[in-house]
């Protein structure tokens, strides 16, 4: 699917807040979201423009490689797609232990 995306903060919270749509689209992928980040219904429409809501969204995607191709698949997106656009928000940085 081409070579690895590089996002900006616009663009990775415009991926970020396509994958929560795109969650929210199936119950079961949303209940899967919603038990492994501990939040109701209502805190994630509260926080759904959250940048680092948005970054635990991607994170959630990440957890398993079906998630990530399904979504990417559907999208039109090359496969690195989510992991780029994460290292752009909140949280997200590259750690480097020296």
């Amino acid at each position: 699917m081409g070579k690895t995306p590089e996002y900006g903060r616009e663009a990775a919270e415009t991926l970020g807040a396509q994958a929560l749509e795109w969650l929210a689209g199936d119950p079961e992928r949303l209940t899967g979201f919603l038990s492994a980040s501990g939040l109701s219904p209502r805190e994630l429409m509260q926080g759904a423009a959250d940048p680092a809501m948005l970054g635990a969204v991607l994170d959630h995607l990440m957890t398993a490689d079906d998630l990530v191709m399904a979504f990417c698949d559907a999208m039109g997106l090359n496969y690195m797609a989510p992991q780029a656009a994460r290292a752009a928000l909140p949280g997200g940085e590259t750690w480097h232990w020296t």
